[in-house]
C-alpha cells in the first residue's frame, strides 16, 4: 500500500485533516506524548441553526498535567476530520510546546466520527438529518467543556491549523480575553466566496454517486468519495509542488505519478463516512467571524475587536486559504503579526508537512509565545524538499 512517510502516523490514527495533509513530524514521537482521551457530554445543546440536540458527545485529549492554579493550559482545536493527536508536530522538549511544562488540550470537531456526528447520532438526527454545526457551535461547546469540566477559566494560548485556525479566530472574537495569545496557521477568519465554491464542488463530486441516495445510503458511496478525494487533492498542494514532483520526497524510490494519484483517489481519508465529510464541509462553509452576535455580519468590525497578540501564519501557496485573503484580514487585527510560511507545500505547510516547514513553524511560534518579535521571512517561497 502506497503511503507517504509523513502521513503514516496520521493514517494509522485517522487523525488528520484529509489524510493527505501531513500533520505529523518526520521523526517518531516519544511515548510520553500519548494523549489521554476524554469525552464530555452536552445536554440539550441548541445549535445556531435552531436545532436542539438532546445529547452531544465532545471528544478531547490532554497532554501533560494541569498545574495547581490552572495557569499552564493551551488549547489546540482540531481541523477537518481530525482526531485528537493532530498537533504532535508542535509538541516535545525541543518544539514549541513542551508537555512537561504545559497542559495541552486538543478538541475534536463535531462530525469527525468520534465526537457527535451524522454517523453515530441516533434519529431524529442520524445521517443527513444531523444539524449543521458552525464553528461557533464548536467553540461554545469547547468553552463549556473547559470551564465546567476542567475548571479552566483562562488559557496561555490557542493554536489552530486550518479549521482549527477558524476556531482560533472565533475564540478571539467570541471570548476576547480568554487566552493570552492566538496562533492561526493556514486558515482565515471567514470562508470567502471562492472557498465556498471549492467546497460546493467537492460536495457535488461526492453526492452525484447514485449510491449516496440523498444521504440515506445503505453502503458507502465509494465512487462519490473517490471523486471527492481527487478534487480535494487537486487543491491541497501548490501547482509548483506538483510540477517539481515534490511528492517524491515522501514516497519510496520508483514511485510513479499514477500510483500517487491512485492512492489519493482511494485512500484519502480511509473509512470516512460521507455524511460526516459533508457535515464538516458545511461547518467550513458557514464560517465568518462577522456573523458573531453583535457584529451584524461585519467581518472587519469583528477582526478589529480582537484584543490579544495574534500570530497569523498563512501558507504562501495555500489554495484553500489564499495568502491575499490573509493579508486582507490582517490589516484589521490590532495586534497582528503576519508571518507567511515560505513553502511550496500549499495548505499542508501550516501543519509541518515537511522538515523545513516544521522548523519554521516551531521556531516562529516559540518566539511568539515568549513575547519576542516575529518577522516575515526574507524569501517568498522555498522548495522545502
Amino acid at each position: 500500500m502506497l503511503a507517504p512517510a509523513f502521513l503514516k502516523p496520521i493514517l494509522a490514527a485517522l487523525c488528520l485533516t484529509t489524510a493527505l495533509i501531513a500533520q505529523a513530524p518526520t521523526t517518531p514521537m516519544p511515548p510520553k506524548l500519548t494523549p489521554e482521551r476524554h469525552t464530555y457530554i452536552l445536554h440539550n445543546f441548541k445549535t445556531e441553526s435552531g436545532a436542539v440536540v438532546p445529547e452531544l458527545t465532545l471528544v478531547y485529549g490532554t497532554y501533560g498535567h494541569l498545574n495547581a492554579d490552572r495557569s499552564n493550559a493551551m488549547l489546540l482545536p482540531s481541523h477537518y476530520m481530525a482526531k485528537l493527536t493532530g498537533y504532535e508536530w508542535l509538541m516535545g522538549p525541543n518544539r514549541a510546546l513542551d508537555p512537561n511544562q504545559l497542559f495541552l488540550v486538543t478538541s475534536e470537531l463535531f462530525g469527525n466520527g468520534s465526537s457527535s456526528s451524522p454517523s453515530n447520532t441516533p434519529e431524529p438526527f442520524h445521517g443527513p438529518r444531523f444539524p449543521i454545526m458552525t464553528i461557533r457551535d464548536n467553540v461554545v461547546a469547547v468553552h463549556q467543556m473547559l470551564t465546567e469540566e476542567l475548571k479552566i477559566s483562562h488559557l496561555k494560548a490557542i493554536i489552530g491549523f486550518s479549521m482549527g485556525a477558524q476556531q482560533a479566530f472565533q475564540w478571539a472574537v467570541s471570548y476576547p480575553t480568554f487566552a493570552d495569545r492566538i496562533v492561526a496557521t493556514s486558515g482565515t477568519a471567514r470562508t470567502w466566496p471562492h472557498g465556498i465554491v471549492r467546497l460546493e464542488g467537492q460536495i457535488a463530486a461526492l453526492t452525484t454517486d447514485p449510491v449516496f441516495n440523498n444521504g440515506d445510503y445503505t453502503q458507502p458511496p465509494q465512487k462519490g468519495i473517490e471523486a471527492f478525494s481527487v478534487v480535494w487533492a487537486g487543491w491541497l498542494f501548490s501547482q509548483e509542488w506538483w510540477r517539481k514532483e515534490l511528492w517524491r520526497s515522501n514516497n519510496p524510490p520508483g514511485t510513479t505519478f499514477p500510483q500517487v494519484l491512485e492512492h489519493y483517489r482511494t485512500h484519502f481519508i480511509p473509512g470516512a463516512d460521507a455524511n460526516n465529510l459533508i457535515l464538516q464541509m458545511r461547518t467550513w462553509e458557514h464560517h465568518d467571524v462577522g456573523t458573531t452576535p453583535g457584529f451584524n455580519g461585519d467581518t472587519e468590525k469583528a477582526l478589529r475587536s480582537i484584543q490579544v497578540p495574534f500570530l497569523y501564519m498563512p501558507s504562501a501557496t495555500d489554495m484553500y486559504f489564499p495568502l491575499e485573503d490573509a493579508r486582507y484580514e490582517a490589516q484589521f487585527i490590532p495586534k497582528v503579526s503576519l508571518v507567511p510560511i515560505p513553502s511550496l507545500w500549499g495548505h499542508t505547510a501550516g501543519a509541518a508537512s515537511n522538515p523545513a516547514d516544521g522548523k519554521f513553524l516551531n521556531e516562529t511560534i516559540t518566539r511568539f509565545l515568549a513575547g519576542q518579535s516575529v518577522t516575515p521571512p526574507t524569501t517568498a517561497v522555498q522548495a522545502n524538499d
